[in-house]
């Protein structure tokens, strides 16, 4: 599939996450085989007025391409002019974000709560759709509640106001991300429209990302939560998706490796000190699945420097029945 003008094929999307997909990672998860990732979700309203750490969001490297930039926002006019300004600082394409279901986004009339007023959705659109020659998507969820889904309804009025995709993570905004995703929405999204259709919800390997396509219909799929500890989920949905054979795991070696060089982006991007703050919870993602480590996860709290996070680390995996579990 293809997004508006982008010439690149795309199947596999890296879902933003907030304090989680800024430029160290979207890179690890590229060399992985992640075909597009995005920003993490931007204010609209920090992006006009110029803010430095909003902007910083859009920081990107000739590697991390192409970029969407996801903005969020409930107003109109700052949307269409933060639109227009994050495509003249370069992103590939804009995504609306009209899905996340957090307390201090919604509680402004943005993010899912768009999805209570579609006539704000239909304003926000006619707003950005003309002052942005990049493609434009949307992210949306099933609906606010179980009682209100109309998923389908948003994306049609999307398409129809000149989206080029929508991506559908299958959840109600009221769920949050507890429950199972209900991929029958994306396939109720799907029969009603022409342009792509992205699916997202639930997707922790491979199989998952096949069960989802096979479900639904979807065009492609977007990882979020399951990419966490495990970039390598990208190549593994690649490879199921050209019919190849799934790579090995990594093993303990290569997964130090791999935990190795995100620390160096992290620490070359943003300094030592705050390079390894942002790390940290990487770190502590990396090690589910290992033998012992919840415990190791347990005494996270006492570590104060890269170098003693390091040094628990190695003596971590140098025990003796460590392994993968």
């Amino acid at each position: 599939m293809k997004i508006g003008r982008l010439e690149k094929e795309c199947r596999v999307f890296l879902a933003p996450m907030a304090g989680i997909t800024n430029l160290p990672f979207r890179t690890v998860a590229r060399e992985f085989g992640c075909d597009l990732a995005f920003t993490e979700m931007v204010s609209s309203v920090g992006m006009i007025r110029g803010s430095a750490k909003t902007r910083s969001y859009l920081d990107s490297t000739p590697e991390d391409r192409p970029l969407g930039v996801q903005l969020f926002g409930a107003d109109p006019a700052v949307m269409a002019e933060a639109a227009r300004i994050a495509a003249e600082c370069g992103a590939d394409w804009i995504d609306i974000n009209m899905g996340c279901p957090v307390r201090k986004v919604v509680k402004n009339g943005a993010g899912a709560a768009l999805l209570k007023t579609p006539e704000k959705i239909r304003d926000i659109l006619r707003a950005v759709r003309p002052v942005v020659r990049v493609p434009l998507t949307v992210k949306i969820r099933a609906g606010w509640s179980r009682g209100t889904v109309n998923a389908p309804e948003i994306a049609v009025m999307a398409q129809d106001l000149g989206v080029d995709t929508v991506v559908v993570h299958a959840r109600t905004a009221d769920q949050g991300f507890s429950g199972e995703a209900d991929w029958r929405i994306i396939g109720r999204v799907k029969e009603r429209l022409v342009i792509p259709v992205v699916g997202n919800g639930d997707i922790r390997s491979a199989s998952d990302a096949l069960a989802m396509m096979r479900a639904s219909g979807c065009d492609g799929v977007m990882v979020g939560r399951g990419a966490l500890g495990s970039p390598w989920i990208f190549r593994e949905i690649a490879a199921a998706l050209s019919g190849t054979a799934a790579p090995d795991p990594p093993t303990l070696s290569e997964r130090r490796d791999i935990i190795d060089a995100h620390l160096k982006r992290e620490v070359d991007y943003a300094g030592e000190k705050a390079g390894y703050r942002s790390f940290r919870k990487h770190l502590l993602w990396y090690t589910k699945g290992l033998k012992g480590g919840a415990r190791f996860r347990h005494a996270a709290s006492n570590w104060v420097s890269a170098g003693q996070m390091w040094e628990a680390f190695d003596s971590f995996l140098s025990e003796e029945n460590n392994h993968l579990e």
